[in-house]
């Protein structure tokens, strides 16, 4: 249960101001959802000011690194180059590369063609070919602080099929930030990003979804894309999360490689695509902290 601090008490944000005059009322809200039923977020998940800024900084080199990547990448070129652009650009401005090292993951970042649906692992033996399609997953950590986002890159002739599904994957995050609306349920985002991908055609992957993201890698909530409306936590000011659904062309049947344990690829072969973004839950709205 959410706790009421006194009202001349210190206010639990760090801002330095009296309870009554900085998070009471917001409190009063919280408390009031939380009664009759609604999953709310805890007072860990709401960053502070400082909390935003670190982020924010984060974010910086993380947009650097894919927008480094997306400079330079091309078919002939391997997977393994991609993630040296990565380490590079991340430690040259301070950062560490979230992803070396994390739960064993071997690379600085994540690389997924074609039917791989999510943490392909780079290679030099995996070269870029004309046609393909590829999400790079980048995720950073500087002074404490973690970003995290994705991006598709076409690589050369696309097809006009697979060029479609990058496209659609994009407006799904379009569709989901729309929905990003204070004081309402994550549930309702999450199914209106589902239901654009449904009408296009296309299907979402169930078992992976987003999450929270800034003090941690990994926060609550997991964010579910096959959701339903008036479900899963309130969105509250102060939350940071990811929107990343993962959009196949085929069935949303998965499998995860058994040689290496990461990688994740469609059941029937057909390719799938993901863009992902950070976000911050305003008064108003939301912000993009990373894309």
């Amino acid at each position: 249960m959410y706790k009421r601090l006194e009202r001349n008490d210190p206010c639990w944000c760090g801002s330095g101001k009296k309870y009554k005059a900085c998070h009471a009322a917001f409190d009063d809200k919280i408390i009031k959802a939380e009664l009759s039923g609604i999953e709310v977020p805890t007072r860990q998940l709401l960053k502070t000011e400082k909390d935003i800024e670190g982020i924010k900084k984060s974010a910086v080199i993380n947009i650097a690194c894919l927008d480094e990547v997306g400079s330079k990448i091309k078919a002939g070129m391997s997977t393994e180059e991609i993630d040296r652009i990565v380490y590079e650009t991340t430690t040259k401005m301070g950062g560490i590369p979230a992803d070396l090292g994390y739960e064993g993951f071997p690379k600085s970042v994540c690389t997924s063609i074609n039917d791989e649906v999510c943490h392909g692992i780079p290679s030099e033996d995996i070269i870029l070919q004309d046609g393909d399609i590829i999400n790079v997953d980048c995720s950073t950590i500087l002074d404490g602080y973690f970003s995290d986002s994705s991006r598709m890159f076409c690589i050369g002739n696309v097809s006009p099929e697979k060029k479609r599904l990058v496209d659609v994957t994009k407006e799904c995050i379009e569709v989901g930030l729309k929905n990003v609306i204070p004081w309402t349920r994550i549930g309702d985002m999450g199914h209106a990003v589902h239901q654009h991908a449904i009408k296009n055609g296309y299907t979402v992957v169930r078992e992976i979804g987003g999450h929270g993201c800034g003090n941690e890698f990994h926060e609550e909530p997991w964010v579910s894309y096959v959701s339903k409306p008036d479900t899963g936590m309130l969105m509250v000011p102060g939350m940071v999360f990811t929107i990343e659904p993962m959009v196949n062309m085929g069935t949303d049947k998965i499998f995860i490689d058994e040689e290496n344990d990461w990688t994740v690829y469609t059941q029937d072969g057909k390719p799938s695509a993901q863009w992902e973004v950070e976000v911050l839950v305003t008064e108003t709205g939301y912000e993009i902290l990373s894309y």
